[in-house]
């Protein structure tokens, strides 16, 4: 090993090179640098990482070794053992790494950060995660802003808070390689049975995929987006969501790519509306970082009362995707096969859950939680309060997404549907999003038996949206 100190880069959830503030100070330093991951799922108690994110992270990982010639070093369990370790085997005097802003790792972190000075090390954080820092955009009196559009209009879009452009990528690193650590198969990242065949299929995990990906978005999907995001049948969202949550693309990067189609004629308010979207991501980690009990508890404290059921046999079939209502089944097969589903429809599936099966949002926050690529604590929490109405910003209670309604809406053509349900693939259109409907005859000639090949609702929509308003009503006369 070089002669001269090391200093050491704690990759987390920022596994690139290019914009990476942390990685950017130590080469600056002009010292060999130490690349070091550590899963670390002691801290993470009951938000270690699901299955799907799991499966991501090994392909993330290994992709990053081999943009650091396979210097990468990996470690599994405590973060600050692993970090003192590290920096007893390399004699390394500094230790970098980009902020996160879960509430288990600020409170690890600053636990870290207090030990590591203790013990004469260097530490230094950066911000390498958002556009803005949570704590620097408050209302005039200081307090945190509750609702999205002024955050965004008046917090996010001003002047003082302008993002900063991106850092280019290092050229030649000197990087330092210990002895210590373990392998990524020793990680234990991947499933021990070949359920993500299909995810791998989908996605490619690591920066270049990241970048090809944003690419790809902006040449054949941003024009058009402010309409077609809603479309689940047809290819206008960005799919970055997993990218950015593994910072294998920083959402800096992607708002300066953005700015050259900003004043195209045609195109200005799909870019606007575009990166609005990303402005929701960032008005979620700042309500988790305001909030800290967002994954757990209702803010809205009223909701505390409701008479949430509990019906393992419906969770179950809503997680399978049998619920006979084919845009929730859709969603929920997408998910499972893929490790994603479209926006829209997540909004609807998570409605009919909450609402028409009136079960409590924590299970719909699990079940995505360990299915998607993109989970993140941030996002999951902050959605599915937003649905359910009893987050900030919220939609009321009230408003229950009709998922018929929503399937004519936007899968007019009924593509979506018949990719994910292909068994009643051979209804026509009028029929397609509410089988129980269709005439005998009908379903006859589409080979479809209701209860047999393909489910009869699992609830009447009409009456247990009248139950879910009676309940939300109650709250309000309740003592």
């Amino acid at each position: 090993m070089n002669t001269v100190e090391p200093v050491i880069v704690w990759f987390r959830q920022d596994l690139r090179l290019a914009d990476n503030p942390a990685l950017r100070a130590a080469f600056d330093t002009g010292k060999p640098i130490v690349p070091v991951f550590i899963l670390d799922d002691d801290s993470a108690g009951e938000w270690k990482m699901g299955a799907a994110s799991r499966w991501w992270l090994h392909q993330s990982l290994e992709s990053l070794d081999s943009a650091l010639d396979g210097r990468l070093r990996l470690f599994r369990g405590d973060a600050a053992a692993s970090l003192r370790e590290l920096a007893r085997e390399t004699g390394a005097t500094h230790v970098f790494w980009n902020r996160c802003y879960e509430p288990w790792r600020i409170a690890r972190d600053k636990r870290i950060k207090d030990q590591l000075r203790d013990a004469g090390l260097c530490v230094n954080s950066d911000n390498g995660s958002l556009l803005f820092e949570p704590h620097t955009i408050t209302k005039s009196d200081g307090t945190p802003y509750k609702v999205f559009t002024p955050f965004y209009r008046k917090g996010c879009l001003s002047e003082e808070h302008a993002p900063q452009p991106p850092l280019s990528k290092p050229k030649q690193m000197e990087l330092a390689t210990p002895a210590v650590g373990v392998t990524l198969a020793e990680l234990e990242l991947m499933p021990s049975t070949h359920w993500y065949e299909e995810i791998a299929q989908q996605w490619q995990p690591g920066e270049d995929g990241a970048w090809q990906r944003l690419q790809a978005f902006l040449e054949n999907g941003i024009r058009g987006y402010k309409q077609g995001r809603n479309r689940p049948d047809q290819n206008h969202c960005s799919r970055l969501s997993p990218h950015l949550h593994f910072g294998e693309i920083s959402p800096r990067q992607v708002w300066q790519e953005t700015e050259a189609l900003a004043n195209q004629s045609g195109i200005a308010d799909d870019v606007d509306h575009f990166r609005s979207e990303l402005a929701w991501r960032e008005f979620s980690y700042y309500l988790l970082y305001h909030f800290p009990q967002l994954p757990e508890d209702n803010l809205q404290a009223k909701f505390d009362r409701f008479p949430w059921r509990e019906d393992d046999a419906a969770l179950a079939r809503w997680q399978r995707g049998d619920t006979g209502v084919p845009i929730v089944d859709a969603g929920m097969r997408q998910l499972w096969r893929t490790g994603y589903m479209h926006n829209r429809v997540r909004m609807v599936v998570a409605s009919f859950l909450i609402k028409n099966l009136m079960l409590h949002w924590h299970h719909g926050q699990m079940w995505f939680w360990d299915t998607l690529v993109d989970a993140d604590l941030a996002n999951n929490s902050a959605g599915w309060q937003w649905v359910a109405g009893t987050g900030a910003d919220a939609a009321p209670y009230f408003r229950i997404f009709n998922p018929v309604l929503q399937g004519k809406k936007f899968d007019p053509d009924g593509d979506y549907v018949r990719r994910y349900v292909p068994e009643i693939a051979e209804l026509p259109n009028r029929y397609l999003h509410s089988p129980w409907t269709a005439p005998d005859a009908v379903l006859a000639e589409a080979n479809i038996t209701l209860g047999k090949n393909y489910p009869e609702p699992i609830v009447d929509l009409k009456e247990s949206r009248e139950r879910a308003l009676a309940a939300f009503k109650d709250l309000g006369t309740a003592a």
